[in-house]
C-alpha cells in the first residue's frame, strides 16, 4: 500500500492524518491498520519510533465515525491501557489530532490528579477511553465506570504492561470485559514468556511483526564509553556541552539517582530538569512542557519516560547508566531518530556494568563500538587530619596507633554494656549511671574545672 488512501479510512481521519504532514503510513500502520478494521485480534511488534500509536488510533476512531452508536453512561467503546502517564497523555494528543474533524468523546484518566473531571467525563461515557491500570481500578472499584460495553482493548507497550507487576490487573480487567471484544497488544519488544502469557488474552491473533525483534532503528548511531562511575558526572557535563548536542534524555536507573544528576548538571551551568514517579504529575506536565519547547535542554529521566515521550528533536540519548533489563536500553535510546530523523546514541559503562552491556549487545545482535577516551580520576581534595586538640597536624600513617579506635578494657561483673552508649556502671547497686561515670571520672581526673566539664559532657 502506498499511502493513508489505501487503507480503507473515512475522509474526515484522512484530512487530519493530511494536517498533521503524513501522508505514506510506516510499515506498521500499513499491516494493523486493516486488520484492526476487520475487527481481528492482534500481536503487533514493530521498533519503537514507527508509528504504532497511530496504527491502533486510526482504525478505532474510523469504527466510531461509521458506527454512529451513542455511548452509554459510565462506560466506553474502546479502552487503551498504558504504563505510564506520559504515555497515556501523549496518545490523548494523538486521538485529539487525529480526531479533530469528527465527532466523538475521549478521556485520559491516570493518577496524580484530581478525580473530579475524570468521574464527570466517566458518567456521560466516553468513545475512547485512555487510562493506567491503577487509576483505572479506582474508577471501577468506586463504580464511575464499568467495562461491559467494551468492543476493545488495546494493551500500548504490552511488554511492559503485561509485566510481573501488571498481570493482576489486566487479569481483572479482562475478566469483566465482554468476551467478544477485539483485544490488541502492540510493542517494540515481545519476549518469548510475555509471548505466552499474552496468548491468555487473544484469540486466533495476527501476528504482524515489521522488524527484527529488539533491533534498534538504523537511523540512530549508537556508541559507548567505559568509564569509571566517579567519573560518569563529570563526562556527562562534558558530553552535554558539545554544540552538537541540541535535545538530550539522560537515563538513570533510581530516581535518587536522576536528582543526583540535575544537582551536578546544574553546578556545571547545563540547565536540566528531573522526570520520575516521585514527582507529581503536574511537575512532569511542566518539565515536559519545558522540554517540548526548549526551555530545558536537557531532560534526566528514570525508565517511567522510556516509553511516553514523543519528541521529535531530541538529538541524544545518553544512558548514564545502563538499565539492568536488555529490552529497556531499546525503548530507551528509541527516544531518539523519530519522526524521520536521525539521532545519537550514548552509552556510559563502569566496571559493574560489564554483565548488563553484553546482555544488551545479545539482545540487539551486535557489539556497540566502543569510542571517546577515559578521563582521568578527578583530584580529591586533601582531608584535614589536625588533630582536636591542636596536637601534630601531620598526616597519621598506616600503622600509627594513634589512628586505631581505643580499644575497650573488658568489663567487670555488673558492669553490663549499652547496645547504643556507655556502661551502666554501678548498675547492681541501683546507683545512677550518669552519676556513678561522672563521681568515677571526678576522682581519677586531675585537671579541675575542665576536667569537670568534659565529664559531664561524657556522661551525658
Amino acid at each position: 500500500m502506498k499511502n493513508f488512501n489505501d487503507l480503507g479510512l473515512a475522509e474526515a481521519i484522512l484530512r487530519a492524518v493530511s494536517a498533521e504532514g503524513y501522508t505514506d503510513p510506516t510499515p506498521i500502520q500499513s499491516s494493523v491498520i486493516p486488520a484492526l478494521l476487520d475487527n481481528s485480534d492482534v500481536i503487533g511488534i514493530a521498533q519503537t519510533g514507527t508509528g504504532k500509536t497511530a496504527s491502533f488510533v486510526l482504525p478505532s476512531l474510523h469504527k466510531i465515525l461509521v458506527d454512529k452508536k451513542p455511548v452509554a453512561p459510565k462506560t466506553c467503546r474502546v479502552l487503551i491501557l498504558v504504563p505510564t502517564r506520559e504515555l497515556a497523555a501523549q496518545i490523548g494528543d494523538s486521538i485529539k489530532a487525529y480526531g479533530k474533524f469528527m465527532k466523538y468523546t475521549s478521556a485520559v484518566i491516570v493518577g496524580g490528579v484530581k478525580m473530579g473531571p475524570q468521574v464527570a467525563a466517566l458518567t456521560r461515557g466516553v468513545d475512547i477511553l485512555v487510562a493506567t491500570p491503577g487509576r483505572l481500578e479506582d474508577h471501577m472499584g468506586s463504580g464511575n465506570l464499568r467495562l461491559d460495553k467494551i468492543e476493545t482493548i488495546i494493551l500500548d507497550e504490552a511488554d511492559q504492561m503485561l509485566d510481573l507487576g501488571f498481570v493482576p490487573a489486566i487479569r481483572r480487567v479482562m475478566a469483566k470485559s465482554p468476551k467478544d471484544r477485539q483485544t490488541v497488544l502492540l510493542s517494540a519488544t515481545m519476549p518469548k514468556q510475555i509471548r505466552s502469557l499474552a496468548q491468555d488474552f487473544l484469540r486466533n491473533p495476527q501476528e504482524i511483526s515489521v522488524a527484527q525483534v529488539s533491533k534498534p532503528i538504523d537511523r540512530i548511531e549508537q556508541k559507548l564509553i567505559h568509564v569509571a562511575k566517579e567519573n560518569k558526572r563529570r563526562l556527562l557535563a562534558e558530553t552535554l556541552s558539545d554544540k552538537d548536542v541540541k535535545c538530550a534524555i539522560v537515563f538513570t536507573r533510581t530516581k535518587h539517582g536522576a536528582n543526583k544528576v540535575v544537582e551536578y548538571l546544574e553546578k556545571s551551568g547545563i540547565a536540566s530538569a528531573a522526570i520520575h514517579g516521585n514527582k507529581s504529575q503536574a511537575h512532569r506536565q511542566r518539565t515536559l512542557a519545558g522540554f517540548r519547547s526548549g526551555a530545558i535542554k536537557t531532560l534526566v529521566a528514570t525508565d517511567i519516560a522510556a516509553r511516553g515521550i514523543d519528541v521529535d528533536g531530541v538529538t541524544h540519548v545518553i544512558n548514564f547508566e545502563l538499565p539492568n533489563v536488555p529490552e529497556v536500553y531499546v525503548h530507551r535510546i528509541g527516544r531518539t531518530a523519530r519522526a524521520g530523523s536521525t539521532g545519537v546514541a550514548i552509552a556510559f559503562c563502569d566496571g559493574s556494568e560489564q554483565g548488563f552491556l553484553k546482555d544488551i549487545e545479545k539482545l540487539i545482535g551486535y557489539k556497540i563500538s566502543a569510542s571517546g577516551t577515559p578521563l582521568a580520576p578527578e583530584a580529591q581534595p586533601k582531608q584535614n587530619t589536625q588533630g582536636r586538640r591542636g596536637g601534630g597536624g601531620g598526616q597519621k600513617q598506616p600503622g600509627n596507633q594513634s589512628a586505631r579506635p581505643k580499644q575497650r578494657r573488658p568489663r567487670r561483673k555488673g558492669a553490663a554494656a549499652s547496645a547504643n552508649g556507655p556502661a551502666r556502671l554501678g548498675h547492681e547497686r541501683g546507683t545512677d549511671t550518669a552519676t556513678a561515670g561522672l563521681s568515677r571520672m571526678l576522682n581519677s581526673d586531675k585537671r579541675g574545672r575542665n576536667g569537670a566539664k568534659k565529664a559531664v559532657a561524657t556522661s551525658r
